[in-house]
Order: structure tokens, then sequence, then C-alpha cells
């Protein structure tokens, strides 16, 4: 199981120098990971938004070790072919330290109608299975250079409870990140229906967030491969600070 800090580049953790000094002290901790939502604008109170892109790639250049990426971003929200750019830049920027988590986004934070956004979520899961199966085309070889990851970049994707069809569109790649678990008892059950349909010679990362302070024994026992400390919506530096300083455990 291994460990990382998941954060919302909100208010002051919206300057991408922050962020970087925090990756660098969760690097020398013994953090494994350092991940960031991906909004462009979010309900009140938040205000600050940083490009989670750009943040990243600062967190690339000050750290060495940890695996990093957005969690996740909604690829009918974007263009596909500037996603592949981004992700090959920032997996060449890394040394090959670039997760991708993927999923459809959600719809009551103002960022889908005020831009001209795809609603409907049937439409915006359409887009999501095409996005992918563009990336991985753009990646193979259609763009240059190609990722340093082979044979592609991993990819996580996002799947809310209790809903399935997204836990189905998972397994096709490297990660599952169930959103709105009701407890570990749900990721039990859920670890059992994917070992059922994968291979055990296929690795496969089931990612779990929880609160600064929770136990994580028990997830890890569900089957928890990582387990990400989110801040939630408002975080602040010196919380996230005094967690990264605490260690993983």
């Amino acid at each position: 199981m291994k460990r990382a800090v998941y954060v919302a580049p909100f208010g002051e953790l919206a300057d991408p120098r922050v962020l970087a000094g925090l990756a660098v002290a969760a690097e020398e901790r013994g953090w494994d990971g350092f991940f960031v939502w991906d909004h462009i604008v979010y309900r009140a109170p938040v205000r600050a938004v940083a490009d989670p892109w750009v943040a990243l790639a600062a967190v690339a250049c000050a750290t060495s070790s940890l695996r990093i990426g957005p969690l996740i971003t909604p690829l009918a929200r974007r263009r596909v072919h500037k996603v592949a750019r981004e992700t090959v830049t920032l997996d060449l920027l890394s040394s090959g330290r670039l997760t991708l988590g993927v999923g459809l986004g959600g719809t009551r934070n103002g960022e889908l109608e005020p831009f001209g956004e795809v609603v409907d979520p049937i439409e915006r899961a359409r887009l999501l299975d095409q996005g992918l199966d563009d990336l991985v085309r753009y990646w193979a070889g259609e763009f240059q250079p190609v990722p340093v990851q082979q044979p592609r970049i991993p990819v996580w994707v996002a799947a809310v409870w209790p809903h399935r069809r997204p836990v189905r569109r998972a397994l096709r790649w490297e990660g599952v990140f169930p959103i709105g678990l009701p407890g570990p008892e749900a990721l039990a059950e859920l670890t059992g229906e994917i070992r059922e349909s994968r291979r055990a010679d296929h690795p496969f990362d089931v990612v779990v967030d929880i609160a600064p302070g929770d136990d994580t024994e028990p997830w890890v026992r569900a089957g928890a491969t990582w387990i990400v400390t989110d801040f939630g919506m408002q975080p602040t530096e010196a919380e996230v600070r005094e967690v990264i300083d605490a260690g993983p455990g």
C-alpha cells in the first residue's frame, strides 16, 4: 500500500510555489505521491483556483521520486489532443512519474454550463471513452515524443459508489478511484468483484481517499493499494504541512 497527499489547489494553495514546497516536504518525509484536484472554478466560498497542469509541472521540477497527477481530469471538458501534449510533456518532465486520473466530472461547481461544456452524463461518458481511446493513439506514436512510461501512462478512472459502469470502464486501465464509499466493507465488496474480473498477473490500483488522521488499516485490509489523504475544498498550507511532517504512517 502506498500513501499520497491529495490537495485542492485552492486558496492559499493556488500558488504553485506553495504546492511545490509541500511536495518537497512530502518527498522528504517518505510519502509516495502528490496529487491535485482539477477544476476551472469551484463553488463558494472558493475563489482562487490554480491550473493543475502548471502546478504539477512545478511539483515535477521540485521532486524526484513522488508519483504525481491530477485526480481527476474530466476529459469531456478538455481538448484531448491538448491533454495528450500536456501528459507526455509532464511525463518527460517528471522522468515517468505521471498517473492520469480521469472521470466524468461533477455538475455542481458551475464549470460546465457557463462555459458551454457538455452537461448530459451519457454524452460525457461517451466523450470520456472516446477521449481515452484517442489518448492511447496519440501516446502510441501518432504524436512525438512518446511518454517515458511504456506501454502508456497509467490511467486511474473515478467511479462514484455504488455505480458499476465506471468500474467496468476502469478495468480496461490501470486503476479505479471509487468516490463516496460508505466504508471499508463497501471497498472489500468492490475489490472482490475486481479480483474476479482481472487477471492476477495484471497489477491494478485501488485508490481510496481519507481525511487527515483517519485509520488506514481497515482500508488496507479491504484491498486499497493507494490511500490518499484529502484535505477538502479549503486547505491551508499549515494544515497540510503538519500532516506531511507527521509522515505517511
